[in-house]
């Protein structure tokens, strides 16, 4: 395997919007979860998307497991790395995108770009800032994320507070004057001594620029929007997507699981959508905080629903509930029992035939495939930008069809429309 790119993604949602992002724009890709072993057996593609769970747990951990990934993808020819993080700057005050950002910018003698940007889902950055449609982040509702609330829009502050090397701005005026300008002002800023350099974008011409001189350097850091600029650097001739590899469906008769732990606003409003459309479970969450249930009966219900078609099953909450939780019960114990639940009613469905799982919310996500013990999946056609059908690859119920979807991913009938694609 000699790769094009090889990319390390901080989440599970991440990192098959990243896969789709560069599927569809002409590269083969493969996305894994966790580093491989060393024994995988992975078709021939030209990228391939290493997905870790490393966005909220200790930034020392977080640096181990990047600085692992990014060691199996140089192995495997990648001469440039990207670094995947959500397009709203999802971190705390400690990281994990400065601690990680600084280690692999140091191993790899690289100054990276670094750029959130993703037009095409509403997120761009001008004079250092990062909005979310015309808000600026800080004033989004991603203010009051449950576990990375954004309470400040400015990517050098954000990235100066993480980091210990000095950050610089690559401001939109530079962008207008095309690659030569940017790679001048480069030029200078690694002069200064600067580590990292936030990059303003607010089109896919300013992405494409970015992609075509980040692949100048080893590293780049940033969302799926750098992804496509990337990709249209690497693979210009490629006019349509390129054909990957493909793997038959799992033959399952069971209908769609739906699983739904996000909070943000985008997964409530489809949760009441499906209402209309299926049935929908809400689980009792003081009753199992409490120990005064348990999920036997969420897995009967599925099982009942299922024969019949799509069933919904979720924790999400408003984020006033979320916070009351968190205050009676602690945030650590209500996101653990809230994901580990959700895993487990998978993990018992999968054994008994599931053939279809959609899930929401990058936490949730994450705690599912672990569950499962997928190793990688193929990348099939997105259902809604940035959200691709995936088939399992490996040991584990191979050709089982997931969707992971962030949480403010996916119009207001992505799930109805999830769980009837081909």
């Amino acid at each position: 395997m000699n790769l094009l790119l090889g990319a390390i993604a901080d989440d599970y949602t991440g990192a098959s919007d990243l896969a789709s992002t560069l599927a569809g724009n002409g590269l083969r890709v493969v996305q894994t979860i966790g580093v491989p072993a060393a024994d995988i057996a992975l078709p021939d593609v030209d990228a391939v998307v290493i997905a870790l769970k490393s966005r909220s747990i200790a930034p020392a951990e977080a640096v181990a497991q990047s600085l692992a990934a990014e060691a199996w993808l140089r192995e495997r020819g990648a001469r440039h790395v990207l670094f995947k993080i959500c397009s709203t700057f999802d971190s705390t005050a400690q990281g994990n995108i400065g601690p990680v950002t600084d280690a692999l910018a140091q191993r790899a003698g690289a100054m990276p770009l670094v750029c959130p940007a993703f037009p095409r889902n509403g997120r761009t950055v001008y004079q250092g800032h990062l909005f979310v449609g015309a808000q600026r982040l800080d004033e989004s509702p991603l203010k009051d994320h449950p576990i990375t609330p954004m309470r400040d829009s400015s990517l050098v502050r954000l990235m100066q507070a993480q980091s210990g090397r000095p950050v610089g701005l690559l401001p939109l005026s530079t962008m207008a004057q095309g690659a030569d300008a940017v790679r001048q002002t480069l030029d200078r800023l690694r002069e200064q001594g600067v580590g990292s350099v936030i990059a303003d974008a607010v089109s896919e011409s300013d992405l494409e620029i970015l992609g075509r001189v980040a692949l100048n350097d080893a590293l780049s850091v940033g969302a799926s929007g750098l992804g496509l600029g990337l990709a249209r650097a690497l693979a210009p001739s490629r006019a349509v997507p390129a054909a990957s590899p493909t793997l038959n469906a799992a033959t399952g008769d069971s209908g769609t699981l739906i699983l739904a732990g996000s909070c943000s606003s985008a997964t409530l409003a489809q949760i009441a959508a499906a209402e209309e459309h299926m049935p929908v479970l809400r689980l009792d969450v003081p009753a199992l905080l409490e120990g005064r249930a348990n999920i036997d009966a969420a897995i009967m219900w599925a099982r009942d629903q299922l024969r019949q078609g799509s069933a919904l099953i979720a924790s999400s909450a408003a984020p006033a509930q979320v916070l009351e939780l968190q205050a009676r019960y602690g945030a650590e114990k209500v996101s653990a029992l809230l994901e580990g639940a959700l895993a487990a009613i998978a993990l018992q469905l999968a054994e008994q035939g599931l053939s279809r799982l959609i899930v929401a919310g990058g936490e949730t996500s994450g705690a599912v495939v672990d569950r499962l013990g997928i190793d990688a999946f193929l990348i099939g056609a997105e259902l809604a930008p940035g959200v691709p059908m995936l088939v399992a690859l490996g040991r584990r119920y191979p050709g089982l069809q997931l969707v992971l979807k962030s949480g403010n991913f996916g119009d207001r009938d992505f799930f109805m429309h999830a769980a009837q694609a081909g």
